[in-house]
């Protein structure tokens, strides 16, 4: 099993949402992140004074798949969340040794 840990851009959030429920994945956790990486932030004025804006604003899904949707899942948050720009964000994979269904007390895949 792999855990995917995607930071992408707010306003993509449906569409990676939509292209991961065609792909067969039954559910995801959706947390507002800020942070910042090559992009470095911006700089903004308020009441004529410039200040710099060093976290910004993303979005970090997280879903749990079997070994085998894996590569199916991470091309399609890749295809559904690029722009292009600097900014669009990261995907981590981390290898799972287990995971517990709380319910029912399934575990490994049967409980995803």
């Amino acid at each position: 099993m792999k855990k995917i840990e995607a930071v992408i851009r707010h306003f993509k959030l449906e569409d990676v949402k939509n292209a991961l429920t065609e792909k067969g994945v039954q559910g995801m956790t959706v947390t507002e992140v800020r942070g910042f990486g090559r992009q470095k932030g911006h700089k903004e004025m308020y009441r004529g004074a410039e200040y710099t804006v060093d976290f910004l604003p993303k979005v970090k899904i997280e879903v749990v798949v079997s070994d085998a949707q894996a590569d199916t899942v991470i091309a399609s948050i890749v295809a559904t969340s690029r722009t292009g720009n600097v900014g669009d964000g990261k995907i981590f994979v981390t290898t799972l040794s287990d995971v517990v269904r709380i319910r029912t007390g399934e575990t490994g895949e049967a409980a995803l």
